[in-house]
């Protein structure tokens, strides 16, 4: 089939520059405009996961008043072949349609818009007809646009336009005949697979990264190997930790993550509470990498072997967990690339080392490399790319990424392209708490989940600006929140002064607002105790082996593996996605809903926010998302212990007290949905 030559939508000659004939005439007829989901004009992957419907919009117009046709392409990058799907208007020169990936890799869409001369033909005819206005010319005209077709095309297509010729009325023939025939779906589906398109334009393929379910909905766990110990002399080991793994599982955690596992630096190691002096028993900080026993491809040898490593994939693998590892670039003083390559590290006047500081914090037991060094570029950059590709080769696809935001974009942007080209299902965390526009841009160049802002959000103003923003463009395409309740950087001033409450609420807004979690182990023992004015635990288990009864009286091991138990059963809340802030009146309450785009399941959560008090307050019923009017009826169901009831009207009271429970999860629907 011959077809007109198509126009480049996004084509137009260099700003300021004159504007001559021939480029004028290059230029497309078709304006595609505002296209989404894309961003910054699509030099980034928007992402999505699988399964997961796309959603394309664009506004689509030209001159005259011409019909339009316009067409939504998409594809795995790697197949030659585009699937289509026809662009609906929508009104106010809006079109959209949407298709549903399905399976984890990079994506491409685009879009085609063109003057479809049939469709023109045959509203302008019915509009004539209607009108009784005179149709006779017209009719031949629809017959020349039949044989004009039928002449392009080829195969089954120019065998259906000859079929249809043969039956096409007469001249004789009654009128409204020959005007239905050549207004009928058949004859307009076969004009429409023969379509020249005129005047085509064509957008740029847009990039989509599709990923595997766990990048969008997980539990993470972190914990210490080497604190899965009876005794704090006793060093654990990776085998261990196998002992540990059902207790995590049981709780719904589906993310197993180690702090580095690699051997510790001795020089300037630190000691307990982060001291300058260490003693001959204190381990030293984990992030210290490196020893001569081994870098970032090596296993402390107290944890292990490499082959203890891969039993304990295997086995967590068994219990449904994924092992993640943290990716941090640091070294230790004694790291093997020191003498091996000093070239890759910054150096005083004075012959020193520089070693890293984050006024006023001090980290004299680490040295950054020099990305930019004359001798780091490539060699530095592909040793720590082969060094995630040792580890994913020893079963790890999951990777904590210490600071990102500190290393060069361009390298993270090569080196996780490259990684997930030969392995799609690796992921990346980013933690970087720092300036939204880098933690955004972390985001785009990669990273597919990020630490958020989450962890120092209390009040319901905060948290209700936060969660709304996350859930609107630019940051919903490029970045996926993690919301960790606390790390072992980070003891929370909340936790410090809130006792089980105040874990409690942290877990309720964590599970419920985002479909990614995580929790450092003694989270569910409430452990709060702070190195006085900072948000730094006493005695910090970054510093010394730290055994753990997780069955001491007061724990929350319960209530985290139903709200674990919640997330699994419901679709809704295994995205960030979806949410809305609804009226609660009481500034202590934060009142939202998450749903599904069907509203089959539709979750909502109201949450106490003062750890210290009961609260009670009135609240809408978002009856309106189901089309009910105010006084409508509907059910709900409280999912932390299975009650059901009846609603009646949209106001509703609730009262929440932190010493019972300090938030609601209920389930809600129409009376008879």
């Amino acid at each position: 089939m011959t077809q007109a030559p198509s126009y480049d939508a996004h084509w137009h000659p260099e700003a300021g520059a004159e504007l001559r004939l021939d480029d004028a005439v290059r230029m497309p007829r078709i304006a595609i405009e505002s296209v989404t989901p894309a961003l910054d004009e699509g030099r980034f992957a928007v992402k999505t996961g699988i399964g997961q419907r796309v959603d394309v919009s664009c506004r689509i117009f030209a001159d005259g008043h011409d019909q339009l046709a316009a067409s939504l392409l998409w594809r795995a990058a790697d197949d030659g072949d585009w699937q289509r799907v026809k662009l609906v208007p929508m009104g106010n020169d809006f079109w959209s349609a949407h298709f549903v990936p399905d399976r984890p890799a990079l994506h491409q869409f685009r879009i085609e818009a063109w003057w479809d001369i049939y469709e023109t033909y045959r509203y302008e005819l019915g509009k004539k007809h209607a009108a009784g206005v005179p149709v006779t010319l017209e009719l031949t005209e629809g017959r020349q646009h039949l044989e004009s077709a039928r002449n392009r095309s080829e195969g089954e297509a120019r065998e259906v336009l000859d079929a249809l010729l043969e039956r096409m009325p007469a001249e004789h023939d009654e009128l409204d005949s020959r005007v239905n025939f050549l207004m009928s779906p058949e004859v307009n589906a076969a004009m429409a697979t023969a379509d020249a398109k005129p005047h085509l334009a064509v957008t740029r393929a847009y990039p989509l990264d599709v990923e595997r379910e766990r990048a969008t909905f997980a539990s993470w766990y972190e914990l210490f190997p080497r604190s899965c110990t009876d005794d704090a002399n006793r060093h654990g080991t990776l085998r261990d930790v196998m002992s540990r793994l059902p207790a995590v599982r049981d709780m719904g955690f589906d993310v197993l993550y180690f702090p580095p596992i690699h051997p510790i630096g001795r020089a300037h190691r630190k000691g307990k509470n982060n001291s300058l002096e260490a003693g001959p028993q204190d381990p030293g900080s984990p992030y210290a990498i490196g020893s001569h026993e081994g870098g970032h491809d090596a296993i402390h040898p107290e944890l292990g072997t490499l082959d203890d490593f891969r039993a304990l994939v295997s086995e967590a693998a068994k219990h449904n967990l994924e092992i993640a590892l943290d990716f941090a670039i640091q070294c230790s003083q004694d790291h093997p690339w020191l003498e091996q390559h000093p070239g890759w590290f910054a150096w005083r006047p004075d012959g020193t080392i520089r070693y890293a500081e984050n006024p006023p914090k001090k980290y004299q037991d680490i040295v950054n490399v020099d990305f930019y060094a004359e001798d780091a570029v490539p060699e530095l950059w592909t040793a720590l790319r082969d060094v995630v590709v040792h580890w994913v080769e020893a079963g790890v696809k999951i990777f904590r990424v210490d600071n990102p935001h500190t290393k060069p974009l361009p390298f993270w942007e090569w080196m996780i392209g490259d990684v997930r080209r030969r392995y799609p299902d690796t992921m990346f965390l980013s933690e970087a708490f720092t300036r939204p526009a880098m933690m955004a841009r972390l985001g785009k160049v990669g990273f597919n989940q990020s630490y958020t802002y989450f962890t120092w959000r209390n009040t319901k103003a905060e948290l209700a600006e936060y969660l709304t923003e996350l859930n609107e463009s630019p940051l919903r395409e490029c970045y996926r929140p993690n919301f960790f309740v606390n790390t072992p950087d980070i003891n929370p001033y909340f936790l410090q002064s809130s006792g089980r409450p105040g874990f409690l609420i942290r877990a309720a807004l964590a599970t419920m607002g985002s479909g990614l979690w995580g929790m450092y182990s003694g989270f569910e023992l409430c452990e709060s105790a702070p190195v006085p004015g900072k948000e730094e635990y006493l005695d910090s288990e970054k510093y010394e082996i730290r055994p753990r009864d997780y069955n001491a009286p007061g724990n929350i091991v319960a209530e985290i593996t139903q709200l674990n138990r919640i997330r699994r059963q419901n679709p809704a809340l295994q995205t960030h996605l979806g949410l809305k802030v609804f009226n609660c009146w009481n500034d202590n309450i934060l009142y939202f809903g998450k749903r599904t785009a069907d509203l089959s399941n539709f979750i909502l959560v109201a949450v106490n926010l003062d750890p210290h008090n009961a609260h009670e307050a009135q609240f809408e019923l978002p009856l309106w998302e189901f089309g009910l009017p105010d006084d409508a009826s509907s059910q709900g169901e409280d999912l932390m212990n299975g009650h059901r009831w009846q609603w009646h009207g949209k106001v509703q009271t609730t009262r929440l007290d932190p010493q019972l429970s300090p938030f609601g999860i209920w389930r809600f629907s129409p009376l008879n949905g």
